[in-house]
């Protein structure tokens, strides 16, 4: 993992006072760090818990509550620094012809550095949040390893 101060403002866990007495007076090389259970029957991953990153948009170390819709959809992007991009295939009826067609919607979602590097490919499920930014409302819950062969956009997979 890269040094936690990456930036030019100090990074800090939020909630967690790092002067504190107590802390200073024990010898210790592992500090104070804050976690939380999303509950919905997710698992906190080991790196939340165990880990020294820092992020305020984590739904397991920050300060973000996950409500409302769970989705589940195939990573095709990860160009973006903590955030990337799941497609999400479905059907639409056309009364006319009383069939189907398919159609795609690509959803930017937040993921954590306590799932590590994610793969094109890969199967996500993500929970709601309040918005993170302009376009990103969803953050990643739980990371399924690659299950898509071949090229990811190109591929209709329903769940």
């Amino acid at each position: 993992m890269a040094d936690v101060q990456s930036q030019r403002a100090f990074q800090k866990q939020e909630g967690i006072f790092q002067n504190s007495k107590k802390l200073l007076a024990k010898k210790t090389s592992k500090g104070v760090r804050y976690w939380k259970e999303v509950g919905l029957g997710f698992k906190v991953p080991k790196e939340a818990i165990e880990g020294n990153y820092i992020d305020k948009k984590c739904p397991f170390t920050g300060n973000v509550s996950v409500r409302g819709a769970i989705l589940k959809g195939i990573v095709i992007s990860t160009k973006m620094t903590r955030t990337i991009i799941i497609r999400r295939d479905y059907l639409h009826y056309v009364a006319k012809y009383n069939r189907y067609e398919k159609r795609h919607r690509n959803v930017p979602v937040h993921i954590s550095p306590a799932f590590g590097p994610v793969k094109e490919g890969d199967i996500v499920v993500c929970g709601q949040c309040r918005p993170l930014s302009k376009t990103v409302r969803f953050n990643v819950l739980k990371v399924i390893p690659n299950e898509i062969i071949g090229n990811v956009r190109k591929q209709f997979v329903l769940f």
